[in-house]
């Protein structure tokens, strides 16, 4: 089962080609936030390179959010196009779930925190359990301290994880918690190979139509017109 995994919800783009649930081949490219000039040519030099032919691919994975409206925005459009036109079904995973899962060999409390501007973050918080995550709180965007706070009150050991952490000094306050490396800075594509081809194996799958972005919030161009 061939399965191409996109996310963009970061200013990395992340592109994956998975052969039943093992990685084929990877791209990562996290230079400024280009994400409708780099996705196109990352998939590309992926079939190139891996000798892949689209029309073979059983299914896409996306990675939905939350994140940066205009990546999330290329990286959806581009899963949900190429779906439609090859005829196959899309597995949206959310993309904090996709730092979260390489760390499921953790025993701490996972906090994964993505930047979202404006003095906020992306973030939901994460147990391990056999085989996985369980994630035991709501996607939000809040500002960093104040989910600084909810993690000293909940008296765990944790393992941050996601740009968020260090472009927010107000996470150095925790002093329970441990830093996951730069690797875990942004989504997997590589974890979503994983999750997705379990997915498609008990048929949890979209019809390209029903994808949509988990935003949480409105755009910056929303706001300014809400505010006119």
């Amino acid at each position: 089962m061939l399965i191409l995994c996109l996310d963009t919800a970061t200013p990395r783009v992340s592109v994956a080609f998975g052969q039943d649930g093992a990685v084929l081949g990877e791209v990562e490219l996290g230079i400024g936030q280009r994400h409708a000039e780099q996705l196109a040519p990352a998939i590309e030099f992926l079939c190139h390179h891996l000798d892949v032919q689209l029309a073979h691919l059983a299914g896409i994975a996306v990675g939905v959010g939350p994140g940066l409206f205009t990546g999330l925005r290329v990286g959806i459009t581009t899963a949900k196009v190429m779906a439609q036109t090859l005829r196959v079904p899309v597995v949206p995973v959310p993309s904090l779930d996709l730092v979260a899962y390489p760390l499921r060999h953790s025993h701490r409390l996972i906090a994964v925190v993505f930047d979202a501007k404006r003095h906020e973050v992306f973030h939901a918080r994460y147990r391990p359990v056999p085989g996985g995550v369980q994630r035991v709180s709501e996607y939000g965007v809040a500002p960093p301290e104040k989910v600084v706070a909810e993690l000293l009150a909940s008296a765990d050991e944790v393992l941050l994880a996601g740009d968020g952490v260090t472009r927010y000094g107000e996470f150095a306050a925790l002093d329970r918690a441990e830093v996951a490396g730069p690797e875990f800075a942004a989504p997997s594509a590589a974890a979503l190979v994983e999750l997705a081809t379990a997915r498609m194996e008990r048929e949890e799958f979209s019809a390209p139509s029903q994808i949509a972005p988990l935003y949480l919030r409105k755009s910056d161009a929303e706001l300014a017109k809400r505010a006119r």
